[in-house]
């Protein structure tokens, strides 16, 4: 008897799996990957560090995140989409001025002592020093930075519009203010700081913007 061949069996292992979806959750590699780089850096989180924590091969890596720069940025995105103790973005919200930064900082303080991963801001203290030929990834991390400040600029600068912060505050130099307030309290949280502390020195960061708002 005849036997039809399999033509589809007979191509090539390689060409049969060419397109075939990673095996894994794409984010749950993705966060055991940004604890790594957040915990050790990027130059200090080699790929047998990711590779051992995201469970899969580096043959797998490369394939569904192409290099370890493009990882590191995709973590990034993951950390920023983070939950945080108050969900949504309080700067965004219709709410004054006081009361959407001191929602930010309480999630902040929050965010940056929880145990279930590292401590402090993956952002705001990252990159700070890196070999030159990563000077790429120190720019993007950079950029979030800027990001972030030229966003509370934009808040204050909103509540002086709505008129409930005052017409001759400085909004560059109190979001700078705002904005060193975030790194210290990443920097004192790895220090092993806890939320309470934190929020008690963010409380003396909220006293500052009061002085600015009109009550």
């Amino acid at each position: 008897m005849n036997v039809v061949k399999n033509t589809e069996s007979s191509k090539p292992d390689t060409q049969r799996k060419r397109g075939r979806p990673p095996a894994f959750d794409r984010e749950v590699v993705l966060a055991a990957a940004r604890d790594v780089f957040w915990q050790h850096g990027y130059d200090g989180s080699s790929i047998a560090d990711l590779t051992a924590s995201m469970g899969i091969t580096p043959q797998s890596l490369y394939a569904a995140f192409r290099s370890k720069a493009d990882l590191y940025r995709e973590t990034l995105d993951q950390y920023r989409r983070m939950p945080r103790q108050e969900p949504g973005n309080p700067l965004q919200e219709k709410i004054d001025t006081v009361t959407a930064f001191t929602r930010f900082l309480r999630n902040s303080a929050f965010l940056f002592t929880a145990a279930e991963h590292p401590k402090g801001c993956m952002i705001s203290t990252a990159v700070l020093n890196c070999a030159a030929e990563n000077e790429d990834i120190a720019f993007h991390v950079s950029s979030l930075r800027l990001q972030t400040l030229g966003a509370f600029q934009a808040r204050i600068e909103r509540g002086v519009e709505e008129g409930d912060m005052r017409a001759d505050t400085d909004a560059g130099s109190l979001a700078r203010f705002l904005g060193a307030m975030v790194q210290g309290m990443s920097v004192q949280a790895r220090d092993g700081a806890g939320a309470d502390e934190l929020l008690a020195a963010a409380d003396h960061a909220i006293s500052e913007l009061k002085r600015h708002s009109i009550r």
